[in-house]
Formats: C-alpha cells, structure tokens, sequence
C-alpha cells in the first residue's frame, strides 16, 4: 500500500486540488485498487465506461457524478455511491473535490442496505448503542473487506494484529488508536493506516464512528 503507516493523516489535506488540474494517486494496485482523486475547480473526468463497480468516497470538497444520460449525483465530504459496472459516468467539480476510488470485483459481496446509484453518508448507516459496538459488513471479498463500526463511549476494540493493510477513515466524534505500543488521537476527516501484522487497538472517550477498509491476501 502506497501510504505512510502508523501516523494520522489527512487524504483531503495531503491530496489537496492543484488549480487547473486533476490529480490521481493509486494507493493499492490490482483487482481492488485504490485511487486518490484530486481534481481542482471548474474541472472534470470525462464519463467512461468501466467492466467493474467502483465505490467512490468524497474526502474533502464536492464532487458531481454526471453520465451521458444527463443525470447527476451530488456528493459532500463523508458521503458515497456505488457505481454499477457498465455504466459511462464521469466526475467533475466546480469548488474542487478530493475523493477515493475503489474498484469491487463481481464476486465481492455487497450489503443489502447499499443501493447502486444512490448517495450515502456514511456515518449515517449504522446507529450507536449504549454500551455496544455496532458493525457492518459494507463490502465484503476475497481481497478486501470495507467495514463500519460505531463505538459507544468507554467500549474499545482490544489489541490484534491486522490481518493486511488498512486504512481507517474516522467518520464522527473522537477516538482513540493505539498502534505499536503509542496511542494517537483521531477525529472526524482524519485517516490512519496499519502495516499488515501492524498490532492495534481502538477505543472511544466519547461516540466514535469509523470505516475500516482491509486489503486482504
């Protein structure tokens, strides 16, 4: 994975828009390759057509995805679609956008709750619950795995090695992870990434949500 581990991070600040251009990083390459999107205002992605579903995240900024059809979808920080495969879409923003690509294979599993085409913001698909942790099985294969969690105030995950890579992204309130014996504080819009046998923990002061997307081998 092409991204520094064991430091907080932010993929909207250090993928900021440079005026006039459009930008892309490729993160994790292969079959579930991961793409950092910059692209600055008043510029575009011309619509193509793709053989595999993409899952697009918006990290910072605004992003619209317009197809040939004339239809477009809105998206702000923290919000997502899933674009079937097949369809010819293209992105374009007119204050500038930075967004992560991910490319799903036909054999990975999506949860129910996900509807091609519509957008989602995140944090708002899985509820807190006092004195619980609640998960959910966003994308599910066998090379990589997206996942959400709520934490309720003073519950945790304990310390585990990382079965690969990961990035986390924090989606609402504070939390804490601990990684190789130093804890780092994370907050909403901020990112950190675990080397594969990387042993870590999670645990929230107050409510805590998070995406974890795990690449897995």
């Amino acid at each position: 994975m092409n991204e520094k581990a064991g430091v907080v991070f932010s993929i909207a600040k250090e993928n900021a828009p440079v005026p006039y251009c459009t930008i892309s990083k490729n993160v994790v390459s292969g079959k579930n390759s991961i793409t950092y999107f910059s692209l600055a205002a008043n510029t575009d992605i011309s619509a193509e057509s793709h053989p595999e579903r993409k899952l697009l995240m918006v990290n910072g900024g605004y992003l619209e995805v317009f197809t040939r059809e004339a239809q477009s979808r809105f998206l702000k920080e923290g919000e997502f679609i899933l674009l079937p495969s097949g369809i010819t879409a293209g992105m374009r923003s007119k204050e500038g956008v930075v967004y992560t690509e991910i490319a799903l294979q036909k054999e990975d599993g999506m949860n129910q709750a996900i509807k091609a085409g519509e957008v989602f913001k995140l944090a708002d698909l899985l509820p807190y619950q006092d004195g619980k942790i609640v998960n959910m099985d966003v994308v599910k294969g066998e090379g990589m795995k997206f996942a959400l969690l709520a934490f309720d105030k003073g519950t945790g995950l304990s310390e585990h090695a990382a079965p690969g890579e990961a990035i986390v992204f924090a989606l609402d309130g504070e939390g804490i992870i601990g990684y190789e014996g130093k804890e780092y504080p994370i907050k909403a819009g901020e990112n950190f990434h675990f080397a594969k046998g990387g042993r870590h923990y999670v645990k929230a002061n107050g409510r805590f949500k998070m995406a974890l997307l795990l690449m897995l081998e």
